[in-house]
Protein backbone atom coordinates (compact mmCIF):
# COMPACT_ATOMS: atom_id res chain seq x y z
CA UNK A 1 0.00 0.00 0.00
CA UNK A 2 1.29 3.45 -0.90
CA UNK A 3 2.34 5.59 2.05
CA UNK A 4 1.86 9.39 1.74
CA UNK A 5 4.77 9.88 4.15
CA UNK A 6 7.27 8.29 1.80
CA UNK A 7 8.74 10.36 -1.04
CA UNK A 8 8.54 8.69 -4.44
CA UNK A 9 11.64 7.86 -6.45
CA UNK A 10 11.40 7.10 -10.17
CA UNK A 11 13.64 4.18 -11.14
CA UNK A 12 14.48 4.80 -14.78
CA UNK A 13 15.79 2.40 -17.42
CA UNK A 14 15.17 2.47 -21.13
CA UNK A 15 14.21 -1.23 -21.10
CA UNK A 16 12.40 -2.50 -17.99
CA UNK A 17 13.83 -4.96 -16.90
CA UNK A 18 15.99 -7.60 -18.60
CA UNK A 19 16.78 -10.97 -17.04
CA UNK A 20 20.27 -9.78 -16.12
CA UNK A 21 18.90 -6.76 -14.21
CA UNK A 22 18.06 -8.69 -11.04
CA UNK A 23 20.35 -6.39 -9.04
CA UNK A 24 18.25 -3.34 -9.99
CA UNK A 25 15.02 -5.03 -8.97
CA UNK A 26 16.51 -6.35 -5.72
CA UNK A 27 17.81 -2.92 -4.70
CA UNK A 28 14.50 -1.27 -5.61
CA UNK A 29 12.50 -3.82 -3.62
CA UNK A 30 14.77 -3.23 -0.60
CA UNK A 31 13.94 0.49 -0.35
CA UNK A 32 12.17 1.22 2.93
CA UNK A 33 12.20 5.02 3.24
CA UNK A 34 11.19 5.77 -0.36
CA UNK A 35 8.36 4.51 -2.56
CA UNK A 36 9.68 3.36 -5.95
CA UNK A 37 7.97 3.50 -9.32
CA UNK A 38 9.51 2.36 -12.60
CA UNK A 39 9.68 4.44 -15.77
CA UNK A 40 11.25 3.77 -19.15
CA UNK A 41 10.74 3.61 -22.86
CA UNK A 42 9.65 -0.01 -23.20
CA UNK A 43 9.04 -3.19 -21.21
CA UNK A 44 11.70 -5.80 -21.88
CA UNK A 45 10.95 -9.51 -22.00
CA UNK A 46 12.59 -10.32 -18.71
CA UNK A 47 11.89 -9.72 -15.04
CA UNK A 48 8.32 -9.42 -13.82
CA UNK A 49 7.37 -5.98 -12.54
CA UNK A 50 3.80 -5.17 -11.51
CA UNK A 51 1.96 -3.15 -14.16
CA UNK A 52 0.81 -0.62 -11.58
CA UNK A 53 4.48 0.25 -10.93
CA UNK A 54 5.49 0.86 -14.56
CA UNK A 55 5.13 4.00 -16.65
CA UNK A 56 6.16 3.55 -20.28
CA UNK A 57 6.85 6.09 -23.00
CA UNK A 58 6.50 3.62 -25.87
CA UNK A 59 3.41 1.37 -25.73
CA UNK A 60 4.39 -0.25 -29.03
CA UNK A 61 3.63 0.23 -32.69
CA UNK A 62 4.94 2.80 -35.15
CA UNK A 63 3.62 5.77 -33.21
CA UNK A 64 5.17 4.50 -29.99
CA UNK A 65 8.54 4.04 -31.68
CA UNK A 66 8.34 7.57 -33.10
CA UNK A 67 7.60 8.98 -29.65
CA UNK A 68 10.59 7.14 -28.23
CA UNK A 69 12.96 8.34 -30.94
CA UNK A 70 11.74 11.94 -30.59
CA UNK A 71 12.28 11.79 -26.85
CA UNK A 72 15.79 10.43 -27.17
CA UNK A 73 16.81 13.04 -29.73
CA UNK A 74 15.05 16.11 -28.31
CA UNK A 75 13.79 15.27 -24.80
CA UNK A 76 10.26 16.10 -25.97
CA UNK A 77 7.53 13.88 -24.48
CA UNK A 78 4.84 16.09 -22.94
CA UNK A 79 2.27 13.39 -22.18
CA UNK A 80 4.93 11.18 -20.57
CA UNK A 81 6.20 14.10 -18.48
CA UNK A 82 2.65 14.90 -17.38
CA UNK A 83 2.05 11.32 -16.20
CA UNK A 84 5.30 11.25 -14.26
CA UNK A 85 4.69 14.69 -12.79
CA UNK A 86 1.31 13.55 -11.47
CA UNK A 87 3.19 11.07 -9.26
CA UNK A 88 4.82 14.00 -7.43
CA UNK A 89 8.22 12.29 -7.31
CA UNK A 90 11.04 13.51 -5.11
CA UNK A 91 13.90 12.38 -7.33
CA UNK A 92 14.79 10.29 -10.35
CA UNK A 93 17.31 7.43 -10.18
CA UNK A 94 18.59 6.17 -13.54
CA UNK A 95 20.61 2.97 -13.81
CA UNK A 96 23.51 2.96 -16.32
CA UNK A 97 25.10 6.02 -17.89
CA UNK A 98 23.10 6.08 -21.15
CA UNK A 99 19.82 5.92 -19.23
CA UNK A 100 21.02 8.78 -17.06
CA UNK A 101 21.70 10.85 -20.16
CA UNK A 102 18.23 10.16 -21.57
CA UNK A 103 16.60 10.84 -18.19
CA UNK A 104 18.07 14.35 -17.95
CA UNK A 105 15.10 16.09 -19.65
CA UNK A 106 12.67 14.32 -17.30
CA UNK A 107 14.48 15.52 -14.18
CA UNK A 108 14.74 19.04 -15.62
CA UNK A 109 11.07 19.13 -16.61
CA UNK A 110 9.90 17.86 -13.20
CA UNK A 111 12.44 20.03 -11.35
CA UNK A 112 13.75 17.11 -9.29
CA UNK A 113 17.29 15.86 -8.65
CA UNK A 114 18.78 13.21 -10.92
CA UNK A 115 20.88 10.34 -9.54
CA UNK A 116 22.74 8.08 -12.00
CA UNK A 117 24.34 4.74 -11.13
CA UNK A 118 27.31 3.59 -13.19
CA UNK A 119 27.54 -0.20 -13.20
CA UNK A 120 30.58 -1.02 -15.34
CA UNK A 121 30.90 -0.92 -19.10
CA UNK A 122 28.80 2.26 -19.20
CA UNK A 123 31.84 4.06 -17.75
CA UNK A 124 34.80 1.78 -18.53
CA UNK A 125 34.42 1.63 -22.33
CA UNK A 126 36.82 4.13 -23.89
CA UNK A 127 37.22 3.02 -27.52
CA UNK A 128 34.13 2.22 -29.58
CA UNK A 129 36.22 0.93 -32.50
CA UNK A 130 36.33 -2.40 -30.66
CA UNK A 131 32.72 -2.39 -29.51
CA UNK A 132 29.64 -3.42 -31.51
CA UNK A 133 27.50 -1.01 -29.55
CA UNK A 134 23.96 0.05 -30.37
CA UNK A 135 23.19 3.48 -31.77
CA UNK A 136 21.86 4.80 -28.46
CA UNK A 137 25.13 4.06 -26.68
CA UNK A 138 27.13 5.81 -29.39
CA UNK A 139 24.88 8.86 -29.11
CA UNK A 140 25.37 8.86 -25.34
CA UNK A 141 29.13 8.38 -25.76
CA UNK A 142 29.30 11.47 -28.00
CA UNK A 143 27.24 13.55 -25.56
CA UNK A 144 28.60 12.34 -22.22
CA UNK A 145 29.85 15.84 -21.41
CA UNK A 146 26.25 17.03 -21.05
CA UNK A 147 25.66 14.47 -18.32
CA UNK A 148 28.82 15.56 -16.49
CA UNK A 149 27.60 19.18 -16.50
CA UNK A 150 23.96 18.41 -15.68
CA UNK A 151 24.20 18.81 -11.91
CA UNK A 152 23.26 15.16 -11.40
CA UNK A 153 24.71 13.03 -8.62
CA UNK A 154 26.58 9.88 -9.60
CA UNK A 155 26.78 6.53 -7.84
CA UNK A 156 29.58 4.03 -8.42
CA UNK A 157 28.96 0.36 -7.59
CA UNK A 158 32.60 -0.28 -6.66
CA UNK A 159 35.85 1.54 -5.95
CA UNK A 160 37.02 0.41 -9.39
CA UNK A 161 34.04 2.11 -11.06
CA UNK A 162 34.50 5.16 -8.84
CA UNK A 163 38.07 5.55 -10.12
CA UNK A 164 36.84 5.33 -13.72
CA UNK A 165 34.18 7.97 -13.12
CA UNK A 166 36.81 10.30 -11.64
CA UNK A 167 39.25 9.60 -14.49
CA UNK A 168 36.61 10.68 -17.00
CA UNK A 169 36.21 14.08 -15.41
CA UNK A 170 32.93 13.81 -13.54
CA UNK A 171 32.77 16.26 -10.60
CA UNK A 172 34.32 14.55 -7.54
CA UNK A 173 31.93 16.21 -5.09
CA UNK A 174 29.01 14.59 -6.95
CA UNK A 175 30.32 10.99 -6.83
CA UNK A 176 29.25 8.49 -4.18
CA UNK A 177 30.43 4.92 -3.66
CA UNK A 178 27.31 2.77 -3.14
CA UNK A 179 27.63 -0.99 -3.41
CA UNK A 180 24.43 -2.55 -4.77
CA UNK A 181 24.56 -5.44 -2.31
CA UNK A 182 23.13 -8.94 -2.35
CA UNK A 183 20.23 -10.53 -0.53
CA UNK A 184 22.15 -12.67 1.95
CA UNK A 185 18.91 -14.23 3.19
CA UNK A 186 18.03 -15.45 -0.29
CA UNK A 187 21.60 -16.36 -1.22
CA UNK A 188 22.61 -18.51 1.72
CA UNK A 189 24.30 -21.92 2.00
CA UNK A 190 22.11 -24.91 1.14
CA UNK A 191 24.65 -27.48 -0.08
CA UNK A 192 23.44 -30.00 -2.65
CA UNK A 193 26.79 -31.02 -4.15
CA UNK A 194 26.70 -34.57 -5.52
CA UNK A 195 29.66 -34.42 -7.89
CA UNK A 196 32.48 -32.01 -8.71
CA UNK A 197 31.09 -29.13 -10.79
CA UNK A 198 32.73 -25.91 -11.96
CA UNK A 199 29.96 -23.35 -12.49
CA UNK A 200 30.27 -20.34 -14.83
CA UNK A 201 27.46 -17.76 -14.98
CA UNK A 202 27.32 -14.82 -17.38
CA UNK A 203 26.38 -13.64 -20.85
CA UNK A 204 28.40 -15.26 -23.62
CA UNK A 205 30.48 -12.20 -24.50
CA UNK A 206 34.17 -11.40 -24.78
CA UNK A 207 34.19 -9.56 -21.44
CA UNK A 208 32.82 -12.55 -19.49
CA UNK A 209 35.76 -14.65 -20.67
CA UNK A 210 34.09 -18.09 -20.87
CA UNK A 211 36.73 -19.14 -23.40
CA UNK A 212 39.31 -19.13 -20.59
CA UNK A 213 37.07 -21.17 -18.30
CA UNK A 214 36.73 -23.81 -21.02
CA UNK A 215 40.49 -23.93 -21.59
CA UNK A 216 41.13 -24.10 -17.84
CA UNK A 217 38.53 -26.86 -17.38
CA UNK A 218 40.24 -28.84 -20.13
CA UNK A 219 43.48 -28.73 -18.13
CA UNK A 220 41.63 -29.72 -14.96
CA UNK A 221 39.96 -32.70 -16.64
CA UNK A 222 43.36 -34.12 -17.57
CA UNK A 223 43.89 -34.70 -13.82
CA UNK A 224 40.26 -35.00 -12.68
CA UNK A 225 38.24 -36.50 -15.55
CA UNK A 226 35.02 -36.62 -13.51
CA UNK A 227 34.85 -32.82 -13.15
CA UNK A 228 32.05 -31.17 -15.15
CA UNK A 229 31.90 -27.61 -16.44
CA UNK A 230 28.40 -26.08 -16.36
CA UNK A 231 27.87 -22.76 -18.17
CA UNK A 232 24.76 -20.62 -17.64
CA UNK A 233 24.13 -17.69 -19.96
CA UNK A 234 23.15 -16.66 -23.45
CA UNK A 235 24.84 -14.29 -25.86
CA UNK A 236 26.50 -13.73 -29.22
CA UNK A 237 29.50 -16.02 -28.56
CA UNK A 238 27.56 -19.05 -27.40
CA UNK A 239 27.91 -21.09 -30.62
CA UNK A 240 31.66 -20.41 -30.77
CA UNK A 241 32.05 -21.39 -27.13
CA UNK A 242 30.08 -24.59 -27.64
CA UNK A 243 32.36 -25.55 -30.52
CA UNK A 244 35.43 -24.95 -28.34
CA UNK A 245 33.92 -26.99 -25.50
CA UNK A 246 33.10 -29.85 -27.85
CA UNK A 247 36.73 -29.93 -29.02
CA UNK A 248 38.26 -29.52 -25.54
CA UNK A 249 36.11 -31.05 -22.81
CA UNK A 250 34.99 -34.48 -21.66
CA UNK A 251 32.06 -33.33 -19.52
CA UNK A 252 30.17 -30.06 -19.90
CA UNK A 253 26.72 -28.49 -20.18
CA UNK A 254 25.50 -25.25 -21.76
CA UNK A 255 22.22 -24.31 -20.09
CA UNK A 256 21.50 -20.95 -21.75
CA UNK A 257 19.69 -18.19 -19.86
CA UNK A 258 18.23 -19.18 -16.50
CA UNK A 259 16.19 -17.40 -13.83
CA UNK A 260 17.75 -16.18 -10.60
CA UNK A 261 16.16 -19.11 -8.77
CA UNK A 262 17.64 -21.63 -11.21
CA UNK A 263 21.07 -20.03 -10.93
CA UNK A 264 20.80 -20.30 -7.15
CA UNK A 265 19.97 -24.01 -7.43
CA UNK A 266 23.04 -24.61 -9.59
CA UNK A 267 25.21 -22.69 -7.14
CA UNK A 268 24.04 -25.12 -4.45
CA UNK A 269 25.03 -28.08 -6.62
CA UNK A 270 28.38 -26.65 -7.71
CA UNK A 271 31.73 -27.20 -6.01
CA UNK A 272 32.83 -23.68 -6.84
CA UNK A 273 32.24 -20.74 -9.15
CA UNK A 274 34.68 -19.71 -11.87
CA UNK A 275 34.48 -16.06 -12.95
CA UNK A 276 36.91 -15.55 -15.86
CA UNK A 277 35.92 -11.95 -16.72
CA UNK A 278 38.55 -9.91 -18.59
CA UNK A 279 39.13 -6.34 -19.75
CA UNK A 280 38.38 -6.03 -23.46
CA UNK A 281 40.18 -3.88 -26.02
CA UNK A 282 37.37 -1.31 -25.79
CA UNK A 283 37.94 -0.97 -22.04
CA UNK A 284 34.82 -2.90 -20.97
CA UNK A 285 35.43 -4.51 -17.58
CA UNK A 286 33.59 -6.03 -14.63
CA UNK A 287 32.10 -3.20 -12.58
CA UNK A 288 31.25 -5.28 -9.54
CA UNK A 289 30.78 -9.02 -10.12
CA UNK A 290 27.35 -9.73 -8.64
CA UNK A 291 27.45 -13.46 -9.40
CA UNK A 292 30.78 -13.71 -7.60
CA UNK A 293 29.28 -12.11 -4.48
CA UNK A 294 26.17 -14.28 -4.65
CA UNK A 295 28.23 -17.47 -4.87
CA UNK A 296 30.32 -16.50 -1.85
CA UNK A 297 27.17 -15.63 0.10
CA UNK A 298 26.11 -19.22 -0.59
CA UNK A 299 29.36 -20.52 0.82
CA UNK A 300 31.04 -21.32 -2.50
CA UNK A 301 34.70 -20.59 -3.24
CA UNK A 302 35.38 -18.48 -6.34
CA UNK A 303 38.30 -18.66 -8.76
CA UNK A 304 38.57 -15.61 -10.99
CA UNK A 305 40.86 -13.30 -12.88
CA UNK A 306 42.20 -10.20 -11.15
CA UNK A 307 40.01 -7.97 -13.32
CA UNK A 308 37.89 -4.88 -12.79
CA UNK A 309 36.23 -4.80 -9.37
CA UNK A 310 36.53 -8.53 -8.70
CA UNK A 311 39.47 -8.11 -6.23
CA UNK A 312 37.12 -6.02 -4.06
CA UNK A 313 34.91 -9.08 -3.59
CA UNK A 314 37.35 -12.02 -3.43
CA UNK A 315 39.98 -12.20 -0.72
CA UNK A 316 42.81 -14.05 -2.47
CA UNK A 317 43.76 -17.13 -0.50
CA UNK A 318 40.92 -16.67 2.00
CA UNK A 319 37.62 -16.87 0.08
CA UNK A 320 39.00 -17.98 -3.27
CA UNK A 321 41.88 -17.45 -5.69
CA UNK A 322 42.74 -14.72 -8.19
CA UNK A 323 44.82 -15.33 -11.33
CA UNK A 324 46.17 -12.72 -13.71
CA UNK A 325 43.89 -11.92 -16.62
CA UNK A 326 43.79 -14.49 -19.45
CA UNK A 327 46.21 -16.86 -17.70
CA UNK A 328 44.00 -19.92 -18.03
CA UNK A 329 46.74 -22.28 -16.83
CA UNK A 330 46.95 -20.46 -13.49
CA UNK A 331 43.15 -20.53 -13.41
CA UNK A 332 43.27 -24.31 -13.95
CA UNK A 333 45.83 -24.77 -11.18
CA UNK A 334 43.68 -22.90 -8.68
CA UNK A 335 40.55 -24.79 -9.75
CA UNK A 336 42.36 -28.08 -9.24
CA UNK A 337 43.64 -27.12 -5.79
CA UNK A 338 40.11 -26.36 -4.56
CA UNK A 339 38.46 -29.32 -6.28
CA UNK A 340 40.91 -31.75 -4.70
CA UNK A 341 40.48 -30.41 -1.15
CA UNK A 342 37.01 -30.59 0.41
CA UNK A 343 38.23 -29.02 3.66
CA UNK A 344 39.67 -26.04 1.79
CA UNK A 345 36.35 -25.62 0.00
CA UNK A 346 34.61 -25.59 3.36
CA UNK A 347 37.01 -23.03 4.86
CA UNK A 348 36.82 -20.73 1.83
CA UNK A 349 33.04 -21.07 1.81
CA UNK A 350 32.68 -20.07 5.47
CA UNK A 351 35.01 -17.10 5.06
CA UNK A 352 33.22 -15.98 1.89
CA UNK A 353 29.80 -16.13 3.50
CA UNK A 354 30.99 -14.12 6.51
CA UNK A 355 32.60 -11.48 4.27
CA UNK A 356 29.50 -11.03 2.11
CA UNK A 357 27.19 -10.64 5.12
CA UNK A 358 29.57 -8.13 6.68
CA UNK A 359 30.35 -6.03 3.60
CA UNK A 360 27.67 -6.48 0.95
CA UNK A 361 24.35 -7.29 2.61
CA UNK A 362 21.54 -5.82 0.49
CA UNK A 363 19.67 -4.14 3.33
CA UNK A 364 22.81 -2.46 4.67
CA UNK A 365 23.80 -1.24 1.20
CA UNK A 366 20.28 0.01 0.46
CA UNK A 367 20.18 1.98 3.71
CA UNK A 368 23.39 3.65 2.54
CA UNK A 369 21.71 4.40 -0.82
CA UNK A 370 18.79 6.01 1.01
CA UNK A 371 21.19 8.16 3.03
CA UNK A 372 22.57 9.40 -0.29
CA UNK A 373 19.01 10.07 -1.53
CA UNK A 374 18.31 12.22 1.54
CA UNK A 375 21.63 14.01 1.14
CA UNK A 376 20.85 14.80 -2.49
CA UNK A 377 17.36 16.03 -1.59
CA UNK A 378 18.74 18.18 1.22
CA UNK A 379 21.36 19.75 -1.04
CA UNK A 380 18.76 20.35 -3.76
CA UNK A 381 16.40 22.06 -1.34
CA UNK A 382 19.19 24.29 -0.03
CA UNK A 383 19.73 25.38 -3.62
CA UNK A 384 16.02 26.02 -3.96
CA UNK A 385 15.78 23.41 -6.68
CA UNK A 386 13.08 21.01 -5.54
CA UNK A 387 9.44 21.44 -6.16
CA UNK A 388 7.35 23.67 -3.88
CA UNK A 389 8.50 22.47 -0.48
CA UNK A 390 7.19 18.94 -0.95
CA UNK A 391 10.06 17.50 1.07
CA UNK A 392 8.54 19.11 4.15
CA UNK A 393 5.22 17.38 3.50
CA UNK A 394 6.93 13.99 3.29
CA UNK A 395 8.92 14.60 6.45
CA UNK A 396 7.07 17.22 8.47
CA UNK A 397 9.41 17.39 11.47
CA UNK A 398 11.71 20.28 10.58
CA UNK A 399 14.64 21.76 12.44
CA UNK A 400 14.96 25.39 13.42
CA UNK A 401 16.45 26.34 10.07
CA UNK A 402 13.32 25.12 8.29
CA UNK A 403 14.96 22.20 6.58
CA UNK A 404 13.31 18.79 6.63
CA UNK A 405 14.64 16.50 9.33
CA UNK A 406 15.86 13.18 7.92
CA UNK A 407 15.12 9.94 9.77
CA UNK A 408 17.89 8.20 11.66
CA UNK A 409 19.65 5.35 9.87
CA UNK A 410 21.37 2.18 10.95
CA UNK A 411 25.10 2.50 10.48
CA UNK A 412 27.03 0.35 7.98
Amino acid sequence: MSSPMKPKVIIYENLLLGLTETFVQAQTNALSQFEPVYAGSRKDVGLDVGKEQIHLLNPGGVWGNCRELAFKLTGFAPEFMKRLGALRPALLHAHHGPNGFYAMPIAQNLKIPLVVTFHGSDITIRDLRFEKSYWGFRYYFANKGKLKASGASFLAVSRFVQRKVLEQGFPPEKIHLVYTGIDTRKFRPAPAEERRIILVVGRCTEQKGQEFAIRAASEVQKQLPDVELVLIGEGPLRSDLERLAKQSLRRYQFLGARTSEEVREWMNRASLLCMPSVTTRSGAAEGFGMVCAEAQAMGKPVVAFRSGAIPEIISNGTTGFLAEERDYKALAEYLSIILKDAELRRQFGLAGREAMVRQFDLEQCTRHLERVYWEVLGADRRRGGTSDGTILRWNPAANSSGEAACPSYPQG
